[in-house]
């Protein structure tokens, strides 16, 4: 009842104001929405920590968005407005769905979840985690196994979140890893190695905004060798890789995580009590009861082919054909390529050979294969939902202009060694209060790129490579950790953990990454220290913090 009345009183609070900041509305030809423009995306991510009800929390922010823009822009009466508000909520959903990637994203969802499905409907998974539980024996072991296999599938952040939460799930779980340390591993290692990989589902985005960038300032460059001089200066993306793996080595953790892996390694409990996870697992529960016979190739052959084939439609939907077989070509294809759509070819023939198995071996019938696969997709259902809202809050805050009020907040009168950082920060908060990085990225780098450039007369030093570094990876830091993130989403589903314990026990691991990154990467690179000196540095400085901050989770010093 406590959490209701909250949310009836913000929203009431919310119309009120709305009504009398735009009472006028329809009179202006344009309308600036300033602060405003902050609500829907703040009020989104505020409800969902007090309420714990993700869709309800981000349907509201929806509704603020369009009740915000109808108030400034119609000239109706004040119970007209209500309803023109109710109608246009659930336009932006509509609006997000008929979008192609994103029905080809929520396609490729249901279709990987159906084909887990059926893996784990004939002992697949289970047999994976058996056969890597004789080498991976301990917590530790299955920490830097999963993280081990998050860089391994680098080509694409969603393959890569949808593909190692669900494969290595039954193995953390029976070494008592937490579902909260499942998903910080999978989802540190999705985004963050994509958007460095040479070849990948990022890097034809990348290097057409790069390339862009440039040619505002009248710079003649190489986007890809400009993309790969940046790598050193993403120091979010690098020192949130490390951490995985120096948190899974150390076997040392802090804040709310440690809790997590205190309960999980004690009681067995992965996840916490009254916990939601986004992805059933019940379908998991029959196999022992059906003496289903284990074996590694039921998980092994579907995802393999998964994999295989997500590179071969990348190469194909990007003109791979037309291209030159070397690795210019192959690289050229990668970033022409239609991801959704060559996704969605490799999920479905993996579903295909998923079943093919299953019938074969008379493990299932082809009518109780398909059930399987259902079941499995019907699992995300939830996820779908949230993806769907998620995206509308970014379009609302898109017409808002949500982004553009934050950019003008920083002023132009700066010191140049100041920049990388403020461009971190910046990216970071607008990829925060928008879910979405590659959007960040969208706004940002024509911004950063020429404000750089003024400090070094259009020449590509050090201040050039830090300043775009800082956007790339400011925008990952922010839709890394923000609850209305797809990635983020999508990394609690394929983890089975619940979506706001995911967030809670992530963020200060990457607070502590983008701290590191802004005070020993960006301060000192931007006033002339070599980049080298600020990764070790910050190297240095995240095994500090693990050493006299964390606490061991090893399952003897819990006892102790």
């Amino acid at each position: 009842m406590k959490k209701k009345l909250i949310v009836f009183f913000i929203m009431a609070v919310v119309i009120l104001m709305a009504t009398l900041a735009f009472a006028d509305g329809g009179e202006a030809a344009e309308v600036v929405y300033g602060f405003w423009s902050l609500i829907p995306p703040l009020l989104a991510i505020v409800l969902a920590f007090i309420t714990k009800e993700v869709i309800l929390s981000l349907l509201l922010g929806v509704f603020s968005g369009a009740l915000i823009s109808v108030f400034a822009n119609s000239s109706s009466g004040f119970f007209m407005k209500l309803v023109e508000s109710y109608t246009k909520t659930f336009e932006y959903p509509v609006n997000a769905l008929a979008d192609g990637w994103h029905a080809g994203i929520i396609i490729f969802t249901l279709t990987i979840g159906g084909m887990v499905g059926v893996i784990a409907k004939m002992g697949g998974t289970r047999a994976i985690a058996n056969a890597l539980a004789k080498k991976a024996r301990t917590a530790k072991s299955a920490q830097l196994a999963t993280a081990l296999m998050g860089v391994v599938v680098f080509f694409d952040d969603y393959a890569n979140t949808l593909i190692v939460g669900p494969t290595m799930r039954p193995l953390t779980d029976k070494l008592k890893v937490s579902r909260e340390k499942l998903s910080y591993i999978v989802d540190s290692t999705a985004a963050p190695v994509a958007t460095m990989a040479a070849i990948s589902t990022w890097i034809g985005y990348e290097l057409g905004l790069i390339g862009d960038a440039f040619k505002s300032i009248n710079v003649d460059v190489n986007p890809y060798s400009v993309f790969f001089q940046s790598i050193p200066y993403r120091m979010y993306g690098l020192f949130a890789l490390v951490m995985v793996f120096m948190v899974g080595f150390m076997m040392r953790d802090f804040g709310p995580m440690y809790e997590a892996e205190k309960r999980a390694r004690l009681t067995g409990k992965v996840l916490a009590d009254g916990a939601e996870p986004m992805l059933s697992t019940d379908f998991e529960k029959d196999l022992e009861k059906d003496n289903i016979p284990l074996r590694v190739s039921n998980a092994l052959v579907p995802i393999l082919t998964l994999i295989i084939f997500a590179f071969v439609g990348l190469w194909y939907s990007g003109g791979g054909l037309d291209k030159p077989f070397t690795w210019d070509g192959i690289r050229d294809a990668f970033g022409d390529a239609d991801a959704s759509a060559a996704l969605i070819w490799a999920s479905a023939l993996a579903s295909i050979v998923a079943i093919v198995m299953a019938v074969s071996q008379g493990i299932m019938t082809l009518k109780k294969a398909i059930e399987a696969w259902v079941e499995g997709a019907k699992s995300l259902i939830i996820t779908t939902i949230i993806l769907i809202l998620a995206w509308s809050i970014g379009s609302i805050a898109t017409d808002l202009g949500t982004a553009d009020y934050l950019v003008q907040i920083v002023s132009n009168s700066l010191p140049g060694w100041t920049i990388p950082v403020l461009v971190f920060v910046l990216s970071s908060i607008v990829a925060f209060a928008t879910g979405t990085s590659w959007g960040t990225m969208a706004i940002m780098l024509p911004i950063a790129i020429p404000l750089a450039a003024h400090y070094t007369g259009n020449e590509l030093t050090p201040l050039i490579y830090a300043t775009l570094g800082a956007v790339l990876t400011g925008a990952t830091f922010g839709d890394h950790c923000s609850p209305i993130s797809d990635t983020t989403i999508m990394s609690s589903m394929a983890s089975s953990a619940d979506h706001i314990d995911h967030v809670k026990t992530q963020l200060p691991y990457a607070l502590t990454a983008a701290l590191i990154a802004a005070i020993v990467g960006y301060i000192p690179v931007g006033l002339g220290m070599p980049v080298w000196i600020s990764l070790i540095l910050g190297v240095v400085s995240l095994w500090a913090v693990l050493k006299f901050y964390g606490k061991s989770t090893k399952l003897e010093d819990l006892k102790a």
